[in-house]
């Protein structure tokens, strides 16, 4: 099996186990607080944070495998993500889940459709700096085990 095989099935099964996972909670469940350091986070806002980052990194990877260019050295993370957060803050779960299976599937197509030379375009990752596509398409699915791992905490 080819690496970018390998990394496409990864993301596809990691985005399948968290549609099942947030598909089954309850109403009550969604508003459970996951984070409260600064501006507090329920666990449908990191549904939401799941949706757009990743909409934003696929965009982002597509331009660095095109042209080079990464994310600005002036990015912050924080505001990208209080402004996204502002953008879907009246999206229902159920929305937000048919847009994460839609971000999910077309972050697998892409993955895919790479050729295996183009793992090691470098370019400007947000939250890892320079580094290649290869890293930054692991770091898609690291990143929702790590907010994963914290939901599971805040449902005990």
């Amino acid at each position: 099996m080819s690496e970018i095989t390998e990394l496409a099935e990864k993301l596809r099964t990691e985005g399948e186990r968290m549609v099942q996972f947030f598909s089954e909670l309850s109403d009550d469940q969604w508003a459970n607080e996951v984070y409260t350091e600064g501006t507090t986070w329920s666990i449908r806002n990191v549904l939401s944070h799941f949706v757009t980052s990743e909409r934003g990194l696929v965009k982002l990877f597509e331009r660095i495998r095109t042209t080079g260019e990464g994310a600005s050295e002036d990015f912050s993370i924080d505001r990208y993500n209080a402004a996204q957060q502002e953008r879907t803050k009246n999206l229902a779960p159920a929305e937000l889940l048919e847009q994460y299976k839609q971000v999910r599937a077309e972050a697998v197509k892409w993955v895919a459709g790479l050729k295996e030379e183009e793992l090691e375009i470098k370019g400007r990752h947000p939250f890892l700096g320079e580094t290649v596509i290869r890293e930054m398409i692991k770091m898609l699915y690291i990143h929702n085990q790590l907010h994963y791992r914290d939901v599971k905490r805040a449902l005990r």
